[in-house]
């Protein structure tokens, strides 16, 4: 009997790879290029936040009435990462990295009343990962 593949962490590992090709390529590439790296990582974060927002919308969804904290937060990271967005690479790489975190730190809250506590472990280290990729891309920049 085959096993069933686990895409979940597969794919969350897959999505680290923008992060850590912009991380990398901000400290090496020609300086006519580097602001289109670092804007390319900026947009990923951005994407990524976004994200992380929706979920809480889907799970939301799922009530009959959602309660309002569920949705409000749903929406912060995508108004954070467009705020970031519009920063120089240098600030909002940081503000990026700091709202990945915080993100996690609300999903640790929030995950485990949605019934979806089992992601956290691989939460975890996909924030670490992006948030140390998004301070490694402002160091760069």
């Amino acid at each position: 009997m085959a096993m069933a593949i686990q895409w979940g962490p597969r794919l969350g590992y897959a999505g680290l790879l923008p992060f850590v090709a912009g991380a990398v390529l901000v400290w090496l590439v020609r300086p006519e290029v580097h602001p289109y790296v670092a804007l390319a990582l900026s947009g990923y974060a951005a994407v990524i936040l976004s994200f992380l927002g929706g979920i809480h919308w889907g799970l939301a969804m799922r009530q009959a009435a959602p309660p309002l904290p569920w949705l409000a937060w749903g929406v912060v990271p995508s108004l954070v990462a467009w705020l970031a967005l519009l920063m120089p690479a240098s600030a909002g790489l940081v503000v990026f990295g700091l709202a990945l975190l915080v993100c996690y730190g609300v999903d640790r809250q929030l995950y485990p009343a949605q019934g979806v506590a089992h992601w956290l472990a691989l939460r975890f280290r996909l924030s670490a990962v992006g948030s140390v990729c998004c301070f490694v891309g402002a160091g760069g920049s």
